[in-house]
């Protein structure tokens, strides 16, 4: 992988993981374009590994909000007066909603970066979940903050990021369309989606190090990882602006959009599957 394919992929993966799109989606995409092996396990462990870039960035922008969490809950293990407290909770749902994607990532790895990578999925995902996403917005009653997630809301939320393994779903855009059903309102959705995905992401990560050979390069991975930090934090700081105002909506439409223009070009054999 030369250097600038690893700069237009992490402009890529720090562009869209935050934003209800589908990350993995736009890197096998964008992959296939650049003209690598969608399907080569290479390949697929260098887009998972630079997610730390991105997470690395979340971190970063919710650090207040990270470190009290983490404080609260060690905190409550030792004092139980303090576990009735919203951040040792906090710390709780985020575990348990992350265990999900956890168990099924490991034990469907093999599907997860082989057959589901074709991007006939893609183009299917991106479509099918864009009807869900706008469901969730005209369905859900947006009354709740932040303060007031329950412990199904989390779990819940995590059980949909699961569906996030297949390409096109989009992690971001499963669990806040999970938390506006569930009654959220959408920055506490998205702030409580940003939190569930630190520990998948992360884990994700750094299980694939392993499977980055030569045929990517440290350097290309690094700069890859480097840029992926620098573009999702803004990306993560729009977003939480944008979504206190603005639909969803906007982001299904164009995944819609970008799912027919994607099956066109493979019905016409313009580009292949894999």
């Amino acid at each position: 992988m030369s250097i600038w394919q690893a700069i237009i992929l992490g402009i890529v993966e720090g562009l869209t993981e935050f934003l209800p799109v589908s990350s993995t989606g736009h890197l096998t995409i964008a992959s296939k374009f650049l003209g690598l092996k969608i399907d080569d396990p290479a390949i697929t462990a260098f887009t998972a590994v630079i997610q730390i870039g991105a997470i690395a960035a979340v971190i970063l922008f919710m650090w207040k909000d990270i470190s009290r969490i983490v404080v609260a809950w060690f905190r409550g293990l030792v004092k139980p007066e303090y576990r009735g407290e919203f951040d040792h909770r906090m710390g709780w749902y985020v575990l348990v909603g992350s265990l999900p994607i956890g168990i099924v990532g490991f034990l469907a790895k093999d599907l997860i970066s082989g057959p589901l990578r074709s991007l006939w999925w893609v183009a299917g995902a991106l479509i099918a979940w864009s009807f869900v996403m706008i469901a969730a917005e005209r369905v859900g009653s947006r009354t709740r903050q932040l303060v007031r997630t329950t412990f199904t809301d989390a779990l819940v939320m995590g059980l949909v990021q699961c569906l996030a393994l297949i390409p096109g779903v989009s992690r971001s855009g499963a669990t806040i369309s999970a938390g506006l059903f569930r009654g959220l309102d959408r920055v506490a959705a998205t702030r409580l989606a940003f939190l569930l995905g630190i520990p998948a992401l992360l884990g994700a990560g750094l299980y694939e190090l392993k499977d980055v050979n030569g045929a990517v390069g440290l350097v290309p991975l690094l700069v890859g990882t480097a840029v992926s930090f620098v573009v999702a934090y803004a990306s993560v700081a729009w977003l939480l602006k944008f979504v206190v105002k603005h639909s969803i909506e906007v982001f299904a439409f164009y995944r819609i959009l970008l799912g027919i223009v994607l099956l066109i070009l493979l019905a016409t054999s313009t580009i292949t599957a894999t």
